[in-house]
């Protein structure tokens, strides 16, 4: 009798994790919203207006907006996720010459950490083969963040490419945000 009852436990248990995590799903678009919201706020709150001597060096890196036009919410949720892999990526790395608020920083960061967590246990679930059939967007993709990364090496991480990489998530966040806004 003990083991049946320790059965149904265990069961309930896994019924009411799933249902939850399925219910984090449905109301991921809400929560990314959030998410980009304070991540942007976070952002300006890094660091103070864009440098005066930064202007002439500004740079285009040219993000691919059309890795965000897919036809299915699920593709756009993999797509998101991979684009804060790759912020979280570059935000985490040779932050010394970057004059910012590091409370803010590291709040940036494990919001974004967060969000890919949630996304990927979503995601996995319902797009398994998401990847061999977008690899041209993943490519896209890959190469931007590239782009951003190669900047920052050549300009040696210093404040700068810094600030001109945080004015650019600010827009790759914006545009994420507006695609979220109509799913």
């Amino acid at each position: 009798i003990m083991n049946a009852f320790g059965l149904i436990q265990i069961g309930l248990i896994l019924f009411s994790t799933t249902t939850i995590s399925s219910l984090q799903c449905n109301h991921l678009p809400l929560q990314q919203r959030k998410v980009i919201e304070n991540s942007l706020q976070l952002l300006d709150k890094m660091g103070k207006k864009f440098p005066q001597q930064c202007q002439r060096e500004k740079m285009s890196f040219r993000f691919p907006e059309q890795v965000l036009k897919p036809r299915q919410k699920e593709t756009v949720k993999v797509v998101i996720e991979e684009i804060f892999q790759h912020i979280f990526y570059i935000f985490s790395k040779n932050l010394t010459l970057a004059a910012w608020d590091g409370t803010a920083l590291e709040q940036f960061q494990n919001g974004l950490y967060q969000q890919i967590e949630q996304l990927e246990a979503c995601v996995l679930k319902k797009q398994p083969h998401y990847f061999r059939s977008k690899e041209v967007n993943r490519l896209k993709l890959k190469k931007y963040f590239q782009k951003i990364d190669f900047f920052l090496k050549d300009k040696q991480h210093n404040l700068c490419s810094w600030e001109i990489s945080r004015a650019e998530m600010r827009r790759c966040l914006q545009l994420i945000d507006k695609v979220i806004r109509k799913l």
